[in-house]
């Protein structure tokens, strides 16, 4: 499975930004994380493939949305009323196989290279 994100950048505090994640391959499940210098690598939301059903982070629930066009096989976080704490890589990663897709790291196979988000005041 091949991870490609795109849609990062600078925004204001309050702005959005719209994440996408080309994914090649079949896949279980699909999630974005994020990563902060001096941070752990933090899980933000995941959608099943196959359901659909979702899941966030108590921290962006409300604000963000993520979704996916099965067509294009692209998953996409929408961000909105970003905080300046919300600056940091997002990584779009993916699970193979069956299994509780949980906002933990290490359940997920594959990772994109990440897309930097930067919120400022």
């Amino acid at each position: 499975v091949r991870l490609v994100e795109s849609g990062g950048g600078s925004v204001q505090a309050r702005g959005s930004l719209r994440l996408s994640c080309a994914a090649s391959g079949s896949t279980y499940c699909l999630a974005w994380f994020r990563h902060a210098p001096g941070n752990d690598r933090e899980g933000v939301a995941r959608s099943y493939t196959g359901s659909g059903s979702t899941f966030y982070t108590d921290s962006v629930k409300g604000r963000f949305t993520i979704s996916r066009d099965n067509v294009k096989n692209t998953l996409y976080l929408q961000m909105n009323s970003l905080k300046p704490e919300e600056t940091a890589m997002y990584y779009c990663a993916a699970r193979r196989g069956g299994g509780v897709c949980s906002l933990l790291p290490g359940k997920y196979n594959y990772w994109g290279q990440g897309t930097q988000v930067t919120v400022s005041s």
